[in-house]
């Protein structure tokens, strides 16, 4: 599944980096943290990798 803002982009890449070993994964917060321990690398990867074209900053809650 794609990331729905670049915000979130952003936080699937700092969780894929502590996945590969690039990143500790004790300096991950937030969301980041919590996508690290519930979502495998290729989950991650693909929210990561999205184009980031059209993507809000944040995804606004309705």
């Amino acid at each position: 599944m794609p990331a729905k803002s670049e915000a979130q982009q952003m936080a699937a890449g700092a969780a894929l980096a502590a996945k590969r070993g690039k990143k500790k994964a004790s300096e991950l917060e937030g969301a980041a943290k919590s996508m690290y321990d519930s979502m495998d690398e290729d989950e991650l990867e693909k929210m990561a990798s999205a184009k980031q074209k059209d993507k809000p900053k944040h995804n606004s809650k309705s």
